[in-house]
């Protein structure tokens, strides 16, 4: 099928992106939505400022949509945006909240879209097995769970962080995926990318037990 993949620019989403062309889908589009407010009921929103330089390195054209965050906003943020592609479906990195699950396909529903779900109720181990197998890199670029520290943004996800998420699983039952929030990514790199892209410029806000690595530019890496 043709479809726009709705594209935060973390790793769940370019890992589902990468499934839905190997499953032989032309994904023209990347949908955006971006909320005012940084709690978005639906949608990841840190560093969304860097999706575009994502969009150039795989070659997709970038269509944004834009919320205030709460839920309404937030649906109808995704419906304006889809209105009027020409696709039949859309592609999400959604992997076990059925809050999110619910109201894309609601979405999709009015709007006649189908929605294509690779990550969907998938174990999480097997998952993030799969994900780095297939070539995605992704940083961590926001902790809010109970064991990370300032330490672990910028870290990459690699196979020394996941152990580390599985030794924070066992202790405080977090997702390893950052399913329920506990951390969110950026992805780096994917097969899909034609150069790796570096993060060239960025902040930390951290307080207590929460941060957020902003950056504020990334660029494609010429090494």
């Amino acid at each position: 099928m043709r479809l726009a993949s709705l594209y935060s620019g973390g790793k769940d989403s370019a890992f589902s992106l990468y499934l839905a062309e190997q499953q032989g889908h032309d994904v023209p589009y990347l949908v955006n939505i971006v909320p005012e407010d940084r709690a978005s009921w639906i949608f990841h929103t840190p560093n969304l400022n860097t999706v575009p330089a994502m969009a150039e390195s795989m070659g997709k054209k970038l269509v944004l949509g834009h919320s205030t965050g709460e839920e309404g906003s937030d649906m109808e943020g995704m419906r304006r945006a889809l209105e009027g592609l020409d696709v039949e479906g859309i592609v999400t990195g959604a992997i076990w909240s059925d809050y999110q699950w619910d109201r894309m396909n609601m979405v999709c529903g009015d709007l006649g879209l189908k929605l294509i779900a690779p990550l969907w109720r998938k174990d999480q181990d097997m998952l993030m097995d799969q994900m780095l197998d297939a070539g995605i890199e992704a940083v961590i670029v926001g902790c809010y769970a109970e064991g990370f520290d300032e330490s672990w943004l910028g870290r990459p996800i690699d196979a020394e962080t996941v152990k580390d998420l599985k030794r924070l699983r066992a202790k405080y039952h977090i997702s390893i995926m950052g399913e329920g929030g506990e951390y969110e990514s950026m992805a780096l790199y994917s097969p899909l990318y034609s150069k790796r892209l570096r993060i060239v410029s960025s902040e930390r806000e951290w307080s207590r037990n929460n941060g957020t690595l902003h950056v504020r530019e990334l660029v494609p890496d010429t090494q």
